[in-house]
């Protein structure tokens, strides 16, 4: 079992920069892989990037590929969501997210392959 607690996310002109952190309980985090996902009014939530449990494999969507980058601390039981160059929309409520299979080879991007949610944090990016 493990909890997370997303934190850093807030309001910011367009084209500026966050980091978002998902600070994570329990033993086992370093042996899970973790995604990020988002979800805006009236939409689907859907995968921004996901890490393997080593940090050495990572997934982006195309949407954010080259402006956000994903990394982990296992020492500190945290995973990191660098975001630069922020659009308007990227406006969302950003999740963070583990897949329990241990040590897992392949890096989910659906939101039911991930089992254990945090509660979120508000990102809005202003025009």
């Amino acid at each position: 079992q493990v909890q997370l607690v997303e934190s850093g996310g807030g309001l910011v002109q367009a084209g500026g920069s966050l980091r978002l952190s998902c600070a994570a309980s329990g033993r086992t985090f370093s042996t899970y892989n973790m995604g990020w996902f988002r979800q805006a009014p009236g939409k689907e939530r859907e995968i921004v990037a996901a890490i393997s449990w080593s940090g050495g494999t990572t997934y982006y969507a195309d949407s954010v590929k080259g402006r956000f980058t994903i990394f982990r601390n296992n020492a500190k039981n945290t995973m990191y969501l660098l975001m630069n160059r922020l659009k308007p929309e990227d406006t969302a409520v950003y999740y963070c997210a583990a897949d329990q299979r241990e040590y897992g080879i392949v890096v989910r991007t659906t939101t039911d392959e991930y089992n254990y949610w945090g509660q979120g944090t508000q990102v809005t990016v202003s025009s």
